[in-house]
């Protein structure tokens, strides 16, 4: 009888850890996608994006929440069934999330053509999305009572494999590069401030990206930062870390800039320098990503 109980107790509070991770992770959509679902260019993005594209974006983040929920989903998982499990939900909250927040603010309408529905809840689910799976690590006020619960559960302590993985390391930084640059990549002001900018200002601003993300994570005594041996040249961490991640945000700002039409009909002086203009807040994001996942 007492092994019937403790077995429904055990599945209770399994139900009630993941009904609590959803809630963050509703809330997580909401906080992390709100500047998105707020700004007029990705209305209009829904709207004239090519399809294509935005199906190559939606299909490329499917991959990205699979790996992201593996470190931060709903509940830790161990296999990868579960972490498609989370990365599943949190794509539901963001097309959700997404949906409700651009009805209520009057964005769709029952007179809108389907196709132009389905492009602005789609486009804006890919940050919710992501948002949701930050909603866990950032809104869970318990998260760390829940990981001591795992890891008395399994004996020991769980073992986070993703932290000490290079090629993982690089993975979040895409993802954060990626997070903050869906923020900013569809504004006219990224093309306005590379068409104003000098071949000077670029440089000026590429030394000052890749400082300011060397410092965020590495210099600056941040929660999460990596710990270097004592001896260790600064120029390792540099060269090994810092160099190749603002490579990633180079990469994943040219990609941005692509799927939303900037690269389009442009000089290649003209996208380096967007992608420069982009890659600034893209490398605060690669960099920020390391702390809060």
């Amino acid at each position: 009888m007492n092994g019937v109980m403790t077995e429904r107790d055990d599945d209770a509070g399994e139900s009630r850890r993941f009904l609590i991770g959803l809630g963050r992770g509703a809330a997580g959509a909401m906080l992390f996608g709100i500047p998105m679902l707020m700004t007029m260019e990705l209305w209009q993005l829904g709207f004239y994006i090519e399809r294509w594209r935005l199906f190559l974006l939606l299909i490329v983040n499917i991959p990205l929440l699979i790996l992201l929920a593996h470190r931060i989903g709903f509940e830790r998982t161990s296999t990868a069934a579960e972490a498609f499990r989370d990365a599943t939900i949190a794509y539901g909250l963001g097309i959700v999330i997404s949906s409700a927040i651009l009805v209520m603010l009057g964005d769709i309408k029952p007179h809108m053509p389907f196709s132009e529905m389905l492009g602005k809840i789609a486009i804006q689910a890919v940050p919710a999305s992501i948002g949701a799976l930050l909603g866990r690590s950032q809104l869970g006020g318990q998260a760390g009572q829940d990981d001591d619960e795992d890891r008395k559960e399994g004996g020991g302590a769980v073992p986070d494999e993703i932290s000490t993985s290079y090629g993982r390391e690089l993975f979040l930084m895409a993802v954060g590069a990626l997070f903050l640059n869906l923020n900013v990549a569809p504004t006219e002001e990224i093309i306005l401030i590379a068409y104003k900018m000098t071949p000077w200002h670029a440089l000026v601003t590429m030394v000052a990206s890749i400082a300011i993300m060397h410092g965020f994570v590495y210099a600056v005594a941040f929660k999460g930062t990596h710990d270097i041996p004592e001896g260790t040249p600064w120029w390792h961490v540099f060269f090994r870390f810092t160099l190749p991640g603002y490579m990633v945000a180079m990469l994943i700002s040219l990609y941005v800039l692509w799927t939303f039409g900037r690269l389009d009909d442009t000089a290649p002086a003209e996208m380096l320098m967007s992608a420069i203009v982009l890659a600034f807040p893209g490398a605060i994001g690669a960099a920020a990503a390391r702390l809060i996942l």
